[in-house]
C-alpha cells in the first residue's frame, strides 16, 4: 500500500505529459511484476490506424520517454495487434492477449468520451492475478484523470490545438534535439539518403483579412473560420508535427525533421487546402505563412522572429503565399535584423 501511495503521490506532482507517462509506467511495471510496460499513442495517418510507443520501461532497467524523432521505435500498424484492434472497435476497457510461450500481454486504452488516443501495454510472463488487475485499474483511472487535466491546461479551448503557453517547452526540445532521426512515415521504406539536408521548422501563420471577416460578418463566424483553419492545420501537418494557436488569428506549427522542399510541400498544400475550402457565409478565406529551419544556435525569441519577418513580407506583398525567411535573405528581399534575443518570449 505504501508503494501504491508514493506512485500516486509522484504521478500527481507533473505538470507535463512525457514525465506522467513515465510515473505511470513505472508504477505499473513494478506493481505488476511485468517484463515491459509501455504507454502507446493511437493516431491515424493516410485513413489507417497506427500506434507508437511514448514511453517505456523493461524489467531492470529504467524509463524512457520515446521522441517522435526516435528512429528505434517505428509505428505499428494497429493490425499487427489484433486484440488491441477489436478492444478499440468495440469501445472495451482492456484486451489480453497470450503467446505461445505463455507471455500476455494486457492493453488499457484511456478512454476519454468516445476517444482513446493513449494506450497502456503491460507485458508478463504469468497470468494477472485480480488484486494486481484491480490495483493497475486504480492507476490506470488517476492517469486518465490527470492527462485529461493536463491536456485542458495545454489547450486553446476554442480550437482545441495546443496553447501558446505550451509552445516555449516544445521549442525548446526541438532545439535539444535537432539533428536526431525520425523513423520513416507509416508504410514508407526508408527515403534518406542526405539526412544532413534536414532539418526542424517553424512555420507562423495568419488568416488574411481577418478583421474583415469579423466586421463584416461577426465574431462567431469569425471563431468558425479559425475552428476551420484549425481542422485544416491538423488534417494537413504529420502526426509527428506539433501544431499551435498562438493568439487571435495566428497560429504557429513546429516541424519535424524533413527538408526544405517537403516542407514548403506540407505548407503550401495546407495553404492550398484553405483557399480551396468553401467556408459557411464567409465564402473564400486565404492564409499566409512565414517558415524558417530551427538553429539550435539561435534562440527561440530569434527563431520566431525570422518566421514573423518571413510572414510579413508574404503579407506586405500579395497575401495567400508561402515565404522562406533564408531564401528571401538570400534573394535581397529582407534584410537581417537585430534581435534582443535576452526578450521575454511571453
Amino acid at each position: 500500500m505504501d508503494s501504491l501511495l508514493k506512485h500516486m503521490v509522484d504521478m500527481t506532482g507533473h505538470r507535463d505529459h512525457a514525465m506522467l507517462d513515465v510515473s505511470v509506467i513505472a508504477a505499473v511495471q513494478e506493481l505488476a511484476a511485468a517484463a515491459q510496460t509501455r504507454v502507446l499513442s493511437v493516431f491515424t495517418f493516410g485513413g489507417l490506424p497506427y500506434v507508437r510507443p511514448r514511453a517505456s520501461i523493461e524489467a531492470g532497467g529504467r524509463a524512457r520517454i520515446h521522441e517522435p524523432l526516435d528512429g528505434a521505435t517505428p509505428d505499428l500498424p494497429l493490425t499487427a495487434l489484433p486484440e488491441l484492434a477489436g478492444c478499440l472497435a468495440a469501445r472495451e476497457t482492456s484486451a489480453e492477449a497470450v503467446a505461445a510461450d505463455g507471455t500476455r500481454t494486457l492493453w488499457l486504452p484511456i478512454w476519454f468520451g468516445e476517444k482513446a488516443d493513449t494506450c497502456l501495454e503491460i507485458v508478463r510472463g504469468a497470468p494477472f492475478p485480480e488484486q494486481t488487475i484491480h490495483m493497475v485499474a486504480g492507476i490506470v483511472g488517476v492517469y486518465r484523470n490527470f492527462q485529461n487535466l493536463l491536456d485542458y491546461s495545454e489547450r486553446d479551448s476554442l480550437t482545441g490545438l495546443l496553447n501558446r503557453k505550451t509552445f516555449e517547452d516544445q521549442l525548446a526540445r526541438m532545439l535539444q534535439c535537432p539533428h536526431e532521426q525520425e523513423p520513416p512515415l507509416p508504410g514508407q521504406p526508408e527515403r534518406r539518403q542526405h539526412h544532413a539536408q534536414e532539418k526542424q521548422w517553424l512555420a507562423v501563420v495568419d488568416v488574411d483579412h481577418f478583421k474583415l471577416v469579423n466586421d463584416t460578418f461577426g465574431h462567431l463566424y469569425g471563431d468558425e473560420v479559425l475552428i476551420l483553419i484549425a481542422n485544416q492545420l491538423q488534417a494537413a501537418f504529420r502526426a509527428q508535427d506539433r501544431v499551435f494557436r498562438f493568439g487571435g488569428e495566428e497560429f504557429v506549427v513546429l516541424l519535424r525533421s524533413t527538408t526544405l522542399e517537403n516542407a514548403r510541400r506540407i505548407i503550401d498544400r495546407f495553404r492550398a487546402n484553405v483557399e480551396a475550402h468553401d467556408f459557411p457565409q464567409v465564402g473564400r478565406v486565404t492564409v499566409s505563412v512565414g517558415f524558417v529551419s530551427i538553429s539550435p544556435y539561435d534562440s527561440p525569441v530569434v527563431t520566431l522572429g525570422h518566421a514573423d519577418q518571413a510572414l510579413y513580407y508574404a503579407k506586405t506583398h500579395g497575401r495567400n503565399q508561402v515565404c522562406h525567411y533564408d531564401e528571401l535573405i538570400e534573394r535581397g528581399l529582407l534584410q537581417t535584423v537585430a534581435s534582443n534575443d535576452t526578450a521575454e518570449f511571453f
